[in-house]
């Protein structure tokens, strides 16, 4: 190979003399062809990425006081410095309600729908909707309700129709703008079955049917949640949700986490990223 290799440098300095080539120049670039390498410069920097996420207190950051801490606020951390998460999740919201805000009356329809007095969207859709500062290509959206669209009343209230209506609408603006959508199920509130934890939210038949109608992935969290909690033993149950150990994962209820529950549920969503083999799991550290 040695000998070979002198006699290319050769032919090479000879054939390439009238371009200005000394033969060091020519030596590396034979070096190069026969070792098969690629300079690191011409390899592709990681496209940075924006996570958005839309949903409830359950996903939301934390307001002032300790408790709630929703899952979205510790899902950066999981990431590498490509990855940027903003979180858009607000307490108390149903998906038409965080879409819409204060258009979302107090009565209902003749379809038993919740009426709407304007159809403008609210200020954080269309920040996320925004051509210039909103959801780009490459980016992600996570979208996950269904706690509060099962209240009975308006404005929270949401049927499944409507439910699968909207879902499907924020697929395909995120579509439109070539980013990623990904559905999530409702995280599980912590209810035993004497010592099993139990599912115990709605919408999930309808958000598998949007995942299914439009080719977006789903998280389902509402699994993935309940068998967290029986791996880590939360039932049976007294109640006391103060302490001991669901008291160090949940508030002082049954639905909203502290920052370690928080923390656990990104871990969660995270790890069934990879397990999808989402393209994002590549920012995952």
């Amino acid at each position: 190979m040695k000998n070979l290799r002198t006699v290319i440098t050769a032919v090479l300095v000879l054939a390439l003399s009238t371009l200005g080539l000394d033969a060091a120049s020519a030596a590396a670039g034979t070096a190069t062809r026969c070792s098969g390498t690629t300079a690191p410069a011409a390899r592709a920097a990681a496209q940075p990425v924006t996570v958005w996420l839309a949903g409830d207190s359950t996903m939301a950051d934390p307001g002032s006081a300790r408790c709630p801490v929703g899952w979205g606020s510790q899902f950066d951390a999981l990431f590498n410095a490509d990855v940027t998460v903003r979180n858009q999740a607000v307490g108390g919201r149903s998906i038409q309600t965080w879409m819409y805000e204060g258009n979302v009356s107090s009565t209902k329809g003749s379809d038993g729908e919740c009426r709407l007095t304007s159809t403008a969207y609210s200020a954080r859709w269309q920040a996320m909707l925004n051509a210039s500062t909103g959801m780009k290509a490459g980016d992600y959206l996570f979208i996950q309700f269904g706690i509060n669209d099962s209240s009975s009343t308006c404005p929270r209230h949401v049927g499944p129709a409507r439910y699968r209506q909207l879902m499907t609408a924020m697929v395909q603006a995120a579509l439109a703008r070539g980013a990623h959508p990904v559905l999530l199920t409702p995280v599980a509130a912590i209810t035993c079955s004497g010592g099993t934890a139990t599912k115990n939210r709605g919408f999930v038949n309808e958000t598998f049917a949007v995942g299914s109608t439009t080719g977006a992935p789903v998280v389902d969290l509402q699994s993935l949640s309940v068998s967290l909690y029986n791996s880590l033993r939360f039932c049976p149950h007294n109640g006391d949700f103060g302490s001991g150990p669901v008291g160090a994962f949940f508030c002082n209820d049954h639905t909203h986490f502290e920052t370690y529950g928080a923390q656990r549920i990104a871990g969660l969503v995270a790890g069934d990223v990879r397990r999808q083999n989402l393209p994002l799991a590549a920012y995952l550290r």
